[in-house]
């Protein structure tokens, strides 16, 4: 079904209808502040809708009286966008939010399955967590199956972030970097890494660790941290504060270690 097909014929019907509601004590300026658009361009609705003879204007006075013809432009109009809006209803019932997981077993369409978030990835499980879901397909262990009628909390804890700020060009780069220190805290066991700038990742080759993201780090590490990842960060300079300002408006812990010789 289409509805008000060509543009602006929407509001044409609201300003008919506020007429028929309210007339012939009705200003421009009411019609404006109820509907949110400008008077002008209530205006020029009034005089498009007069001149197509859905209006009349009493000579004389700024009254404003909807005609028999407006007044069945109104009613068709309505019902229309009522049949509209109960197709829209009737959709929305039946509606199905689906949500794609990892299937860790063999799963059978309509069997109720748990929920759980491990190395970062949603996991559908036989395992009783605090969190479920019903089966949508037939999906075989390590394959993508698609849920819905999720209920429940999935346990997640959000994973913290340490942030390795290194030396600037200026300040010597790479060369000026202890990767003795720097290797110490890498074998702590990280989940991801990213790295910021260039020195950044001349850095990392020099420790041999290959980056899992370098491009939008920060949020690369706060969507990773969320999902209860321990990140490794390394920047330069002011690089450090662009990264900590978006982890505090996230209220995600880090700890900053400077690495410089």
């Amino acid at each position: 079904m289409k509805v008000f097909k060509k543009k602006g014929e929407l509001t044409r019907f609201q300003i008919l209808a506020e007429i028929a509601k309210q007339q012939p004590h009705l200003r421009q300026k009411d019609i404006a502040e109820k509907l949110g658009i400008t008077i002008q361009a209530v205006s020029e609705n009034i005089k498009s809708l007069t001149d197509d003879g859905f209006v009349e204007i009493r000579e004389g006075t700024a009254r404003y009286n909807i005609t028999k013809r407006g007044i069945e432009k109104v009613k068709k109009e309505a019902t229309d966008l009522r049949k509209y809006a109960d197709e829209v209803v009737e959709t929305m019932n039946t509606y199905k939010s689906i949500w794609p997981a990892i299937a860790e077993e063999e799963l059978k369409t309509g069997e109720n399955v748990w929920l759980k978030m491990k190395e970062g990835v949603l996991y559908a499980t036989k395992e009783e967590t605090p969190a479920s879901a019903e089966v949508l397909n037939d999906a075989a262990p390590g394959e993508d199956v698609a849920l819905t009628k999720l209920n429940g909390t999935i346990e997640l804890k959000k994973g913290t972030v340490t942030i390795i700020e290194l030396p600037t060009i200026n300040q010597g780069g790479s060369r000026a970097s202890n990767t003795d220190k720097i290797s110490e805290i890498y074998e702590k066991g990280f989940d991801k890494v990213g790295i910021m700038g260039t020195i950044s990742r001349a850095v990392i080759e020099k420790v041999g660790i290959t980056p899992d993201f370098e491009f939008a780090t920060p949020q690369a590490t706060i969507a990773a941290s969320k999902r209860g990842l321990n990140v490794l960060v390394f920047a330069v300079g002011k690089m450090t504060r662009s990264i900590t300002k978006k982890l505090d408006e996230e209220g995600i812990k880090y700890t900053i270690e400077d690495f410089k010789k």
